[in-house]
C-alpha cells in the first residue's frame, strides 16, 4: 500500500489492498500516515461522513485494518488543509522537553494537561503532531491515548513492530495502566472495584459523553486509597479495560467523582477545590508497564507541581467542606 504524499495525492477514488504492515492498525492512524498534508480534522470528517470504507462497509475511526482488507479512499487533496499553519514553537519545545524515555521501538513523554493526544475535533495540534514537528525525520505513532485534561505517561511507537506489539498487548489486557486521582467525599473502603459497562455517545455539539449502561462495553477499574484528607482521598486507579473516560465515569458512579472534573464531577466540590488552586482535572497517568520481545518496559512520572500543591493545601487543612 503506497503512501500518499503531496507528490502522489489521492485525486480520485482509490481502492487499496491492506498489506501486513498495517495489520491491526486503527484506520484513523493509517489514514494520517498515508494522507500526508491532510489534517486530522479532515480525516475524521471523511470517516464521519462515511466516505472511507473497508470491505464496502463504512469505517469508524477505531476500525482496525487487517491484511487483505479492501480500503476505499475518496478523493483527497492537501488543499483540504485547514489553514492551521505551523504549530506554536513554544508548544513544540515543551513537548520536545517532555520526553522521558526512548529506544529503537518506543518513545514516552510526560504529557502536560491541556494538550490532546492528537489533533482533530477542533484541536489543531496534539502531542503527536507537536512531536513530529520537533522531530521531522522520526516516525512516530500513538500507541494509546490520554484525555486532553489528563497528564502523565503517553507512549509513542517508533516502529511498526513496536506499535503492533504493544497494541496487541493492550487488547489482551496485558499492559498495566495506573493513574493517580483525587476522589471527592469520604471513602467507605480503602480498596474497591467498579465493574460497570460503559456506553459512549456524542452530543449534538460534538461533545463526547460516557455513561454506565447495561448495553455498553464491559469496563472494570480497581481503586486503592493512598492518602486520606478531609472529604477527599488520593487514590490509585488501575485499569483492567481502557474505555473512554473510564476512571472519571466509574469514580462518579461510585459516588466519588474526581476533583476538578467539569463533565462528571460535583459542582460545589469543584468550586471549593478551585479556592485552593485546583484549576484542572485531578487525574494523572502515573505508570505504564508491559513486557514485549523479552524486555520489560516500565514508565512512570510524578504528580505535576500544580496537583502536588493541592495536596499540600489539603494536608494543611485549608479545605473545609460544609457538613
Amino acid at each position: 500500500m503506497p503512501p500518499a504524499t503531496s507528490d502522489n495525492p489521492f485525486t480520485g477514488v482509490q481502492t487499496l489492498k491492506v498489506g501486513p504492515e498495517r495489520d491491526g492498525q486503527r484506520i484513523d492512524n493509517a489514514l494520517a500516515a498515508m494522507l500526508k498534508g491532510v489534517p486530522r480534522a479532515a480525516i475524521y470528517r471523511l470517516l464521519r461522513t462515511g466516505q472511507v470504507r473497508v470491505n464496502a462497509k463504512r469505517a469508524k475511526p477505531d476500525t482496525r485494518l487487517a491484511t487483505g482488507d479492501l480500503l476505499r479512499i475518496p478523493p483527497v487533496r492537501t488543499a483540504q488543509r485547514e489553514g492551521s499553519g505551523a504549530p506554536p514553537a513554544a508548544l513544540v519545545q515543551q513537548l520536545a522537553a517532555s520526553v522521558i524515555f526512548e529506544d529503537r521501538d518506543f518513545l514516552a513523554i510526560d504529557k502536560p494537561a491541556g494538550i490532546a493526544s492528537h489533533g482533530g475535533s477542533g484541536v489543531s495540534f496534539g502531542a503527536v503532531e507537536l512531536l513530529r514537528a520537533a522531530r521531522p525525520s522520526a516516525h512516530l505513532e500513538l500507541a494509546h491515548r490520554l484525555d486532553r485534561d489528563t497528564s502523565g505517561v503517553l507512549l509513542f511507537a517508533r516502529t511498526r513492530t513496536g506499535l503492533t506489539g504493544v497494541q496487541a498487548l493492550i487488547r489482551a489486557g496485558e499492559v498495566k495502566k495506573q493513574y493517580l486521582c483525587l476522589l471527592t467525599g469520604k471513602l467507605e473502603r480503602a480498596k474497591f472495584d467498579v465493574n460497570a459497562p460503559l456506553r459512549k455517545s456524542v452530543l449534538s455539539g460534538g461533545e463526547r459523553m460516557v455513561r454506565v449502561d447495561d448495553a455498553g462495553k464491559p469496563a472494570l477499574t480497581f481503586f486503592r486509597e493512598i492518602e486520606r484528607y478531609r472529604d477527599a482521598s488520593l487514590v490509585e486507579a488501575t485499569l483492567d479495560t481502557g474505555r473512554t473516560h473510564q476512571i472519571r465515569v466509574h469514580a462518579a458512579h461510585a459516588g466519588h467523582p474526581i476533583a476538578g472534573d467539569p463533565k462528571y464531577g460535583a459542582r460545589e466540590a469543584n468550586k471549593r477545590f478551585r479556592e485552593i488552586g485546583l484549576k484542572r482535572l485531578f487525574l494523572h497517568a502515573g505508570r505504564l508497564q508491559f513486557d514485549l520481545g523479552g524486555r520489560a518496559y516500565s514508565f512512570s512520572t510524578p504528580l505535576p507541581e500544580e496537583l502536588r500543591s493541592v495536596l499540600d493545601a489539603l494536608q494543611l487543612g485549608r479545605l473545609f467542606f460544609r457538613e
